[in-house]
């Protein structure tokens, strides 16, 4: 009898377990389920809601709306801008769709839209122009220009005075407010102690038109911001694969500008920085020991070297805390892809040549043939 009711007991706690196993199983296979719609709904959500936004706001009105592009507007604000007017549905996607076509080229100016109208409609309308006002003024800014100099171009072409341009665009809540439009440019590190002008570097040179006969500072020298903005925009992947900051990239571009005598040359130059870098060496460029000292002169001499500024490369190592000038593109893309060499040394001649040496032996007795003796 003890035996058959061990038994009977032992069949009861295996029923017991099997029926909890069938539970667990049950709950886990639901859970399972549940996890497996959840996400199906999480992807068809999505896709339903980017398929929704790819379209027409409103495939039948066909009300025109009128919008601004203002000159220098990024792609960001262009796409800000027909969200807030109810043109498109949501400004990321018109954005992503814009970088996946790869179009680009859009014109500032006054515009008559529709809700009816598809992406491809407005990127149209947008690249063709329809600008209602001739231009009034037009203001050049070369490549490798200071600061300094933009506010001296920018006095020459208009009525304002080179120290109150100067004045803006080194002030505070002028700064702080193209931060706020352009924050992915306009990043802490020009807001180090140690950097001489935080836009220093971040105004693109280019020719830009002006649609009114007296703009303000501000409106003269935002599209200058928003150009730079758009530029490096194309290049922020490259950046990242290189590791370094938006501040670095541009500080490098300047250097390689104002070393730059010609085209060729700059892939060459970028290759020099990049190796001495690598190697803890210190830059040693001209052209930061003059931004030090704050002046323009054709030889730098050996007493101008001793000059104690966090910008002089023949005394501190590694990049200066920013950009020593306004770079052109052909400089940023030679920061980003500098020629494979093993030159340690540049030196340009006075006929504009520029010599690429591996060893100070070499660097020297060139110098000696072509700047010592002459």
């Amino acid at each position: 009898m003890k035996e058959d009711s061990k038994k009977d007991s032992f069949r009861k706690k295996l029923l017991e377990k099997q029926s909890e196993a069938k539970v667990v199983r049950k709950i886990v296979l639901t859970v399972f389920i549940l996890l497996v719609i959840a996400f199906s709904g999480l992807i068809g959500g999505g896709y339903l809601y980017i398929k929704s936004a790819l379209q027409p706001v409103d495939p039948a009105d066909q009300k025109t709306v009128n919008v601004t592009i203002p000159i220098g507007s990024s792609v960001s604000m262009i796409a800000k801008i027909l969200e807030e007017n109810q043109l498109i549905k949501d400004d990321r996607i018109f954005k992503y769709y814009i970088k996946f076509k790869n179009e680009s080229d859009f014109q500032a100016g006054d515009y008559e839209l529709k809700k009816s109208m598809t992406f491809d409609d407005i990127i149209l309308s947008l690249k063709k122009g329809k600008v209602m006002e001739e231009v009034a003024l037009q203001i050049t800014i070369p490549e490798g220009r200071q600061l300094k100099e933009i506010s001296s171009i920018i006095a020459n072409n208009t009525t304002y005075d080179e120290e109150d341009i100067f004045n803006k665009l080194t002030d505070k809540s002028f700064i702080d407010a193209m931060r706020d439009k352009y924050p992915d440019l306009l990043t802490n590190d020009l807001f180090s102690e140690k950097v001489m002008y935080a836009l220093e570097g971040y105004l693109f040179p280019a020719t830009y038109p002006y649609y009114t006969e007296n703009p303000t500072i501000e409106e003269i020298v935002e599209p200058m911001i928003g150009k730079m903005h758009e530029v490096v925009t194309k290049y922020y992947a490259q950046i990242q694969e290189k590791d370094m900051t938006i501040h670095e990239f541009v500080t490098m571009s300047s250097l390689i500008e104002e070393e730059a005598t010609a085209k060729a040359d700059r892939e060459k130059i970028s290759s020099v920085f990049y190796n001495r870098l690598d190697k803890d060496m210190m830059l040693q460029t001209d052209p930061t020991v003059l931004y030090a000292l704050g002046e323009h002169k054709d030889r730098v001499l050996y007493a101008d070297l001793e000059v104690e500024s966090p910008y002089n490369t023949y005394k501190v190592t590694g990049l200066p805390p920013g950009p020593i000038a306004n770079a052109g593109e052909m400089s940023m893309v030679a920061a980003l892809n500098p020629e494979e060499t093993d030159y340690l040394y540049f030196l340009a001649t006075k006929e504009g040549q520029v010599i690429f040496t591996k060893t100070l032996d070499e660097h020297n007795k060139e110098k000696n043939t072509h700047i010592t003796n002459q």
